[in-house]
């Protein structure tokens, strides 16, 4: 879902348009010119991008002043997330690959890696010193991107933060209780929610924790419980990915618990994303998930529509077992483009390409987003149109992505990459006051919180790509069976051995042959 309230940062596909609703010189010169960008030649250049909505219309007013703007006859085709994967492994099993094509971050150490190595994509090292927003990257991220040395992605901006546990307060308050500290509490709030009526309408229509296929979201409090963090160590000295960690076995616990009170979504195992959100702002659970950038309005808008005395609160991170408090920082991106190789072969349309491309990224500050910065007013599909200036504060029009009113919705990678995390200010791009205090209080809490930079950023492990996924997917279904109680937690020590014995003894080896910080500690920034 796309929040209405207009931020660079908001526009685009994330959390939540990704997962529960989260946003995406040479620009031309800032004159509104739409023939500012100089080529007499005129281009077709074709784009492949993943939504999760509803794709905008394929003739529009948003495309046709991008083409106007640029002299290109611009294609992009939209896929469904859910037929992405097909999609892209046909159009790639095809060699008819788009001039720019959007990838998920899952598929870094994967298709990305494997289709690099194939020499599908362009190298973009030499293009980075001549784009603004490109330099901004931090090389940390650039490093990531890295296939055998060289770049083949441009990252598309995220801020560090992830998600963190948001709990309705309102709940909290009808049934006498504390907002949680550490699990054992979480626990028992998720089960009063469960059987004690929290929204007090004589009904046992509630329950805690909306949660939904392969463990999502996985509630994490820290590194020390984040399955994605190598946090832990072995007896051996050597760092293990966190869904074999102790902390994970703590919060498989604490959920296999909750699924017995009913105090968790009954048919998690299968439940979608989408639906998991409904189960949340539908009013029925009382435990999610929330995120500074792109939180669902329309979702809350739902909510607050069927209980409109709804509040809601953020859980600190917890205190871990080695005495640390933080959370695991992001990647520092949010997905990315390739270019096709054979661009190399026409110098003049990929300039064209980056220049399209490097608008889409470009950072406008609050202070910029309205009708007097032309750029912004173009991008956004001009005052009145687009979007209309409400209290200071640019406001999408409501149909400005379905009827794609504004070019914004057509970029690949329509986020403006900030240079501080701290320069977007998410909670102005949401319109009722809950979800604005809840953004906020979220992103004051990762002002102060210390951020755990997980160690195999950056890093390749052959085994890891070759056997990882899999091996992800059969540790995942076995915690979905210990969950349910189809397989006792106590056979923890059991799983974590399978991992071993299946290639993750490989994987392991490989990830710490690399890593160079020894203590955990010191990748807390």
């Amino acid at each position: 879902m796309k929040g209405k309230r207009l931020t660079l940062t908001a526009v685009a596909a994330a959390l939540a348009v990704s997962t529960a609703a989260c946003t995406k010189d040479p620009a031309p010169a800032a004159t509104g010119d739409p023939k500012a960008s100089g080529s007499n030649t005129k281009y077709t250049i074709s784009a492949l991008d993943f939504r999760y909505g509803d794709p905008p219309p394929n003739s529009s007013p948003g495309l046709n002043m991008i083409n106007e703007r640029f002299n290109i006859d611009y294609k992009i085709t939209y896929v469904p997330n859910t037929a992405y994967d097909e999609k892209i492994n046909a159009t790639f099993a095809s060699g008819e690959i788009p001039d720019m094509v959007g990838f998920m971050s899952t598929d870094l150490k994967n298709r990305y890696a494997k289709f690099a190595k194939q020499g599908a994509f362009l190298p973009l090292d030499d293009y980075i010193k001549d784009q603004p927003t490109l330099k901004l990257v931090p090389d940390f991220v650039w490093d990531s991107m890295r296939v055998n040395g060289k770049i083949y992605a441009i990252p598309q901006y995220s801020p560090k933060y992830q998600t963190v546990t948001v709990i309705r307060k309102d709940w909290l308050d009808a049934v006498g209780m504390k907002v949680p500290t550490n699990y054992e509490e979480l626990k028992q709030v998720a089960i009063a929610f469960t059987k004690k009526d929290p929204d007090k309408n004589g009904k046992a229509d509630t329950y805690g924790v909306a949660m939904g296929l392969d463990i999502n979201p996985n509630f994490n409090q820290g590194p020390y419980w984040d399955p994605d963090a190598w946090y832990h160590k072995n007896a051996s000295g050597e760092f293990i990915p966190g869904i074999i960690g102790p902390g994970r076995k703590e919060t498989v616990q604490m959920m296999a618990d909750l699924y017995k009170e009913g105090a968790i979504t009954k048919d998690y195992a299968i439940l979608n994303w989408a639906d998991t959100n409904k189960e949340f702002y539908s009013g029925k659970a009382g435990i999610f998930i929330g995120t500074p950038r792109g939180m669902s309005q329309a979702y809350m808008d739902g909510l607050l529509k069927i209980q409109p005395n709804a509040q809601f609160v953020h859980l600190e991170p917890f205190k871990d077992a080695y005495g640390n408090e933080g959370l695991q920082a992001g990647a520092g991106y949010n997905g990315m483009v390739v270019l096709n190789a054979k661009l190399a072969k026409e110098p003049d349309k990929l300039k064209k390409v980056l220049e399209l491309h490097e608008f889409g990224r470009k950072f406008y500050a609050d202070a910029d987003k309205n009708e007097k910065n032309a750029d912004f007013d173009w991008w956004s599909g001009k005052a009145g149109t687009g979007y209309n200036m409400e209290n200071g504060v640019a406001v999408n029009t409501k149909n400005f992505a379905s009827d794609g009113l504004a070019p914004s919705t057509y970029f690949v990678d329509n986020t403006g990459w900030a240079p501080k995390d701290t320069d977007v200010n998410y909670s102005l791009t949401y319109q009722t006051k809950p979800l604005v205090d809840l953004v906020k209080g979220i992103e004051d809490m990762y002002k102060k919180t210390k951020l755990y930079a997980n160690p195999i950023n950056g890093l390749e492990s052959a085994a890891d790509v070759s056997k990882g996924p899999e091996l992800k997917k059969y540790v995942m279904n076995e915690q979905v069976k210990m969950i349910a109680g189809n397989r006792p937690v106590s056979d923890w020590d059991k799983l974590v051995q399978e991992y071993m014995d299946r290639g993750g003894k490989e994987i392991v080896k490989e990830y710490n042959a690399n890593i160079k910080v020894k203590d955990p500690k010191e990748l807390f920034k």
